[in-house]
Parts: C-alpha cells; structure tokens; sequence
C-alpha cells in the first residue's frame, strides 16, 4: 500500500479490499474483546482546522484499541495557525510523531504535508476528498451486500468532498455509478476525468428519478458542507428535488441500502421517513469510520506483515 491516504485514487482495487478485509477482521476482535495492539508504542497526530464529531472520536478511540497514543492538535494549538508554513510543521511533527491525520479545507495542505514530512499522512477529510468515510462506507456496503460486483450505486446531491470519493471508491471496487447533482455543482473535473476510463458504467445527469432507477445503494450529503454558510440560502434552492425520500426510494430496487455520512439535516437532503427507516444502515456506517481508520493506521504505521 502507498505510503500515504490521501484520496480514494491512491488506492487499488486489491488495496481497498484488503483494507476492508483487515476492517472486518479489527470489528471481529473489538467486538469479542480479542487484544489488538497491533500500534503498541505508536503515536498518531491529528490536526484539525475543520470541526469534527465522528473524525476525532474514531481516530482517538481507534488508536487506543490498537495500543497506540492519539494526540489532538487544533489549528488555535499549533504554530500553523499563527503562519508557520506547513512545510516546517510537516518536517518537526514527522521527527515526533508515527503518523498525521489532518482534516482541513485544502487538499493542497494534505499533499504539502505528505511532499514534507517523512511519516505516513492521512486524509481525515478536505473540500476535495473525504477517503476515510468512503472506505467506511464502502465496509458496509459490503457488510449488507456481500460483493461489489453488479452492484449499483446512485449519489444524490452536491458534487461534493463526499461525491468524489463515492465516485472514485465505487467504481474502482467494480459499482455502476450514477450521479445526480444540478448544473453548476458537479463533482471535480478531475474526478469526471478518472471517471470517464469505465464508460457507461458511469452516468451524471440532473434527473434523479433517472439516476435513481434500479440503484441498489443510495447515498447522500448535506447541500452546505463546513464552510460553505454563507451559500446555504442559495443552495437551498439550487438542491430542490434532489433529496432521497418515497418516490426515489420507490424507483431504486426493493430492499434498497441509504447511506448518509452524517450530520444529517432531516427535510433537506433526505426525509425524516427515510433516514429513520435506514437508520441501522446510517449508524453501521458511522460506526465502520472506526474500524475502516483502524485498518487504515495498521496498514501505514504497523507492522508490515500485516
């Protein structure tokens, strides 16, 4: 595996897969109470200029079922936050530390980081990917769906941090992708870009129900990420009709799967009917954030047989 997670694209088919089966073998033990301090030693830096619930808590809680010590730092902690180029942080924290995680605005300061420092970076989630969740997302489906293969997947919503990853992740695990997002708000050019190499296993269009039609998974997100308050009004608008409730439910395939990679605004991106309905679904996910982390932090910063 690459040194780094920084984005879905710097892993393989084979690389995720083994990802997801050493996340299922770390869920298997924490869940029966089998010891697994496979980072015993270790010391893990998480950097955070974005708020965060399920990113700090995961990747805290993680290290400590793996042995190893998370340190919380806050962009008002460090020098960063008062003007220290991220280059001089990336090469004295990689002198104290076995590994960084930082959720931030830019994916630039992620890969600056990594160009930097000389310890494993991961992206704990930028304006331009969010690896992480995906990887926990990709876990459950899996854990509901047994295989990727024939699957298909449908987003709904901003091409957003979360719409690029899905994008990415699903396609390179073997889904059929469609997106439905409006004009204006489409997913990054460089993700339409690795997109277009599966051809029609890939389709975006303005038209939910048409996106919807037979989806086995459905996934989506709020209209107005961190950062974006000032557009909310805007976004409001530009977003109606492009939420996941009865009618596309009722287009997708029976049995159908939601995801939401949470906090959740009810009314808006998804009903309150629906959301409710796949609450278990919605809440394995979350919890997969901790143990898709873990494997993730073993496969960078462990022993190298694993």
């Amino acid at each position: 595996m690459t040194q780094h997670l920084l984005k879905m694209a710097d892993l393989t088919k084979d690389e995720i897969i083994d990802l997801l089966n050493l996340a299922d073998q770390l869920k298997y033990n924490q869940k029966h109470g089998i010891p697994h301090h496979l980072l015993e030693g270790k010391t893990l830096g998480m950097i955070f200029q974005k708020a965060s619930t399920r990113t700090r808590v995961s990747f805290e809680t993680g290290m400590y079922q793996l042995g190893g010590l998370a340190q919380f730092l806050s962009s008002r902690d460090l020098q960063m936050g008062r003007g220290e180029p991220v280059q001089d942080t990336a090469r004295v924290l990689s002198r104290y530390l076995n590994g960084i995680m930082i959720r931030t605005f830019e994916q630039k300061e992620v890969e600056d980081l990594a160009s930097y420092g000389c310890v494993p970076i991961i992206n704990g989630l930028t304006d331009y990917a969010h690896p992480c969740q995906v990887l926990a997302d990709l876990m459950t489906i899996r854990e509901y769906k047994g295989a990727f293969d024939g699957l298909n997947f449908c987003y709904i919503g901003d091409g957003n941090n979360m719409c690029n990853s899905h994008i990415v992740g699903a396609l390179t695990v073997g889904m059929k992708v469609s997106i439905a997002c409006p004009e204006g708000y489409r997913p990054h050019p460089d993700v339409l870009k690795f997109a277009e190499k599966y051809g029609d296993m890939f389709r975006i269009s303005d038209n939910v129900q048409e996106m919807a039609a037979n989806a086995d998974v459905l996934a989506t997100d709020v209209w107005a990420s961190m950062g974006q308050e000032t557009e909310a009004a805007d976004r409001r608008k530009a977003f109606q009709g492009f939420q996941i409730n009865d009618s596309v439910m009722a287009a997708a395939k029976p049995g159908a799967m939601v995801l939401h990679c949470l906090p959740a605004h009810r009314e808006e991106e998804i009903t309150t009917k629906v959301f409710e309905a796949h609450a278990n679904e919605i809440f394995d996910e979350a919890e997969n954030r901790l143990h898709a982390q873990k494997a993730v932090m073993v496969k960078l910063m462990g022993p190298k047989d694993i």
